[in-house]
């Protein structure tokens, strides 16, 4: 963030992202200033006093609007996350009430109007196509069945390859988000991207889990790495959008607020899987060329290590891992190789 001082909007950006993924702790005056007093002192005893105190206080500046925006975000952002929860409970099908609470989730400030200042939100509303177009598909993506009917001349389907009245009779809309998203993507053009798919197996652990930062973080990372296998460009926003048309179909009071709350959340998690965007590749070069030159007494002291920290994170493993040591160290070895 201080390399970032002199580029007033990357920090904004940078700090907001730093918030989001700060939502599950509280965050307080009182506390900020703890850590700020403590940064300030670390900084003037390894110094030997030897800072000016203009310099102090720039940095006592700089962690006061650090630490006031992260409260800020925690307190006028709960609507927002409140909002989440509610219309995914809808548009999964999971039936969760308009008044849901988010887990870890600080109590809403004061109503307030916020501003989407992203610059695509305008352009997403007028480039999706509408939601009416969606009524006219069928149970388990029938579209498709649809149009395969065109193309064979089968029964319900005219000469023009016109779904006949009986055909638009039976059909019945998707129900449930993962369905409206693929009919979405196909009618949009992007049925032939498949890492779209890879977000849409994790999307429902990213939103339930937006205001646990270390879970949604670790989503991201894990779904980084299942993305970098998959060649080409990848674009991110062409999911934002397949995303929004599905939940403006299946969320019936979709509102602006809806519309803000869902684009902040993708514009983080966006931000978030393109930090790690190219890195995976590299990470496993790295990986590979470090276990290849491990001889059998550095991977015997790495299989040791491995149950060593894990008792410790987790004490109820011990109930689970009673097998002999041969096959504890067979369970390692094969955790390192599926690493790769």
């Amino acid at each position: 963030m201080i390399a970032l001082l002199h580029d007033p909007k990357a920090l904004k950006t940078m700090v907001e992202t730093l918030g989001f993924q700060h939502l599950d702790l509280e965050v307080t005056t009182p506390r900020v200033v703890i850590f700020r007093d403590a940064i300030i002192e670390c900084l003037q005893t390894e110094m030997s006093g030897g800072i000016p105190q203009r310099v102090m206080d720039g940095m006592a500046t700089f962690l006061n609007y650090v630490g006031g925006a992260y409260i800020f975000i925690r307190v006028k952002y709960a609507e927002r996350l409140k909002c989440l929860a509610s219309s995914w409970g809808h548009a999964s099908g999971k039936g969760v009430e308009e008044d849901a609470e988010g887990e870890g989730i600080g109590e809403p400030g004061q109503g307030v109007e916020h501003v989407h200042d992203g610059g695509s939100l305008e352009e997403d509303i007028l480039a999706v196509e509408s939601p009416s177009k969606t009524k006219s598909t069928s149970k388990n993506r029938s579209w498709l069945a649809g149009r395969s009917l065109a193309k064979s001349g089968g029964d319900g389907v005219k000469a023009s390859g016109e779904l006949t009245g009986s055909s638009f009779q039976n059909a019945v809309v998707p129900k449930t988000f993962d369905d409206m998203f693929s009919f979405n993507a196909a009618v949009m053009g992007f049925g032939n991207r498949l890492w779209m798919q890879e977000i849409l197996a994790s999307f429902d652990a990213i939103v339930t889990n937006v205001s646990k930062s270390y879970r949604l973080q670790e989503e991201c990372d894990v779904l980084a790495l299942r993305m970098a296998k998959f060649k080409g460009t990848i674009t991110l926003s062409e999911f934002k959008s397949v995303m929004l048309a599905s939940l403006r179909s299946l969320v019936k009071d979709w509102g602006q607020l809806h519309e803000l709350s869902w684009s902040w959340l993708w514009e983080n998690v966006e931000r978030m899987l393109q930090n790690q965007m190219g890195r995976p590749a590299k990470y496993e070069a790295a990986y590979s060329a470090c276990l290849s030159s491990l001889d059998e007494s550095a991977i015997m002291g790495v299989r040791t290590e491995v149950y060593s920290k894990f008792f410790i994170i987790a004490p109820a493993g011990r109930d689970y891992f009673k097998q002999s040591t041969t096959r504890l160290h067979f369970i390692v070895d094969k955790v390192l190789a599926m690493s790769l």
